[in-house]
């Protein structure tokens, strides 16, 4: 069962990829001619065709369909289009700067939206409650571009404190972190006092309690390790999206990022670069939720039977 079952689970992963890249691939070459983004519309026509010509862009597109995932398959992701080099060392060069942020906020999510979660499910109808439910309510709906640019208008230019923007010390980072946290722990304090308040109005919760289990293991003991199975999904999913997240904040403080380098890319229509990023987030994506599929597996036998029929 736990054979058929991961199986499963890989060949899923492996189409989402396929569907995803396909999807890129048709997307981006609809979108407009790199051709003329970047050698511009002034450009004389046998400069244009050359440049086409160049790139593989005047082959069918079922052939340069072939063709690029003929080249993945041997490990080869393209090279720019304005500079030549390859695609996955201008990708490789912006990650670190990226983790440098996501890390960090991914850190913090946890750290405050499931303590805050637990608490108001503990406290369920209290003020504390009420509060955290409104902070998380008010987290979720904002978006990231305005609380970017709210915390800006605060903390940069009203007070002073931190700089708006770059990466010239640990200061520039605070910002980007707090805007990538905030959000995130909102979703996850709802998610969190939700998965509670499910599990602590379950029987077995009622019958742990009646038996004379002191609240606190019961709540430890029973509760939380529940709770933790349904959570596991949304911090999968928060995983997945820690470069694909990153776009708007990046842009925003002017992050070196790869969020940044995938807006100047798909603004210059750098094919070989957007390509090569949205792989590497849709691999990122799908792995998180693989291995979340393999936890739950391990967590609950019963998924496992399920899923080894789906």
């Amino acid at each position: 069962m736990m054979g058929r079952y991961f199986a499963i689970r890989i060949g899923r992963a492996a189409l989402t990829i396929i569907l995803v890249v396909t999807f890129a691939f048709v997307v981006l070459r609809l979108s407009g001619d790199p051709a003329l983004m970047i050698l511009g519309p002034e450009a004389p026509p046998e400069v244009l065709a050359a440049f086409r010509k160049a790139w593989g862009l005047d082959d069918p597109i079922w052939f340069q369909y072939l063709d690029y995932f003929g080249a993945i398959a041997k490990g080869e992701l393209g090279r720019s289009m304005r500079d030549g080099r390859p695609a996955i060392e201008l990708v490789l060069e912006r990650i670190p700067a990226t983790l440098a942020l996501t890390l960090p906020a991914f850190a913090f999510k946890v750290a405050l939206g499931i303590p805050a979660g637990i608490y108001a499910a503990l406290h369920r109808g209290s003020g504390i409650d009420r509060a955290v439910m409104m902070t998380a309510v008010a987290g979720f709906t904002v978006p990231s571009f305005v609380l970017a640019l709210l915390l800006v208008l605060v903390f940069a230019v009203q007070l002073g404190w931190l700089p708006s923007g770059g990466q010239d010390s640990w200061r520039h980072a605070i910002l980007p972190i707090a805007t990538l946290s905030l959000g995130g722990a909102a979703v996850l304090a709802r998610f969190t006092r939700s998965a509670m308040l499910e599990v602590l109005g379950q029987p077995y919760i009622r019958t742990a309690s009646a038996k004379g289990v002191p609240w606190r293991k019961v709540v430890t003991s029973h509760a939380l390790p529940n709770a933790a199975i349904p959570t596991i999904t949304i911090l999968g999913f928060m995983v997945g999206t820690l470069i694909a997240g990153a776009v708007v904040v990046e842009s925003v403080f002017a992050w070196p990022g790869v969020g940044r380098l995938l807006v100047v890319a798909v603004a210059n229509r750098d094919l070989a670069v957007v390509q090569c990023i949205l792989l590497l987030v849709a691999m990122t994506m799908v792995t998180s939720n693989l291995i979340v599929d393999f936890l739950y597996g391990f967590l609950d036998p019963r998924l496992r039977t399920k899923g080894a029929h789906a």
